[in-house]
């Protein structure tokens, strides 16, 4: 069976038991994903989540050889850069914007030179202002303007990345702005960043379309 990886940070971990012997993919997207494909795909695709929450992109490079390398994929996803941005606000300890993309093409040339024919699609980071505005009270604008301009910075690398590497990209923060015209952004997403089981579904959607392109 060809392997299928996904991987980032915690909208991609989703609760998943990280002591489990592999097979958790937590509640989200790549369960989901999974699920349909597993489905469609009888027997043909084995899919691993190694999304860690809390993770940045130096969080995924330090961790790349345990949990991407090691498991040789034929197929990766990666979702990252919100935590680049959410931890400088409260920790002062985010990613800057250069080093977000200096650090990330450093991953994706190490992955790609210890597997040259791994198939990698990139998604975008995204917010909104959901339950509850990321971690913070509805009214507090700075701290969610902070975020919007931090999280689309870090989606316009990743795009960029995938167009120098001519991997798929998927915009997510256009996929969310296009379902808050049908439902409110609380509808879709909890604090802010991480979706409810209809912004699970949004995603999967997307990521499932690309996949069958590029598979």
């Amino acid at each position: 069976m060809k392997k299928v990886l996904f991987q980032g940070d915690s909208i991609t971990d989703a609760g998943r038991n990280r002591q489990s012997d592999r097979t958790d993919k937590g509640y989200g997207y790549a369960t989901v994903v999974s699920a349909v494909l597993g489905a469609k795909y009888a027997g043909e695709y084995e899919f691993f989540n190694m999304g860690v929450g809390g993770n940045r992109i130096v969080d995924v490079y330090a961790r790349m050889k345990k949990d991407i390398l090691n498991l040789k994929p034929d197929y990766m996803s990666l979702l990252i850069g919100i935590n680049d941005v959410w931890h400088e606000v409260d920790w002062q300890n985010g990613i800057d914007t250069k080093k977000f993309d200096k650090i990330y093409r450093m991953l994706i040339d190490e992955i790609l030179e210890e597997l040259p024919d791994i198939k990698i699609m990139i998604l975008g980071p995204f917010v909104g202002k959901g339950r509850s505005t990321l971690g913070a009270e509805l009214n507090d604008l700075e701290r969610f303007d902070y975020f919007v301009k931090g999280s689309a910075e870090k989606a316009a690398v990743a795009k960029r990345i995938a167009e120098d590497y001519s991997f798929p990209f998927i915009d997510l923060q256009a996929v969310f702005d296009e379902a808050f015209t049908k439902a409110d952004d609380d509808y879709w997403l909890d604090d802010g960043v991480h979706p409810l089981a209809a912004g699970h579904g949004l995603i999967a959607d997307e990521w499932i379309k690309v996949f069958e392109k590029m598979k």
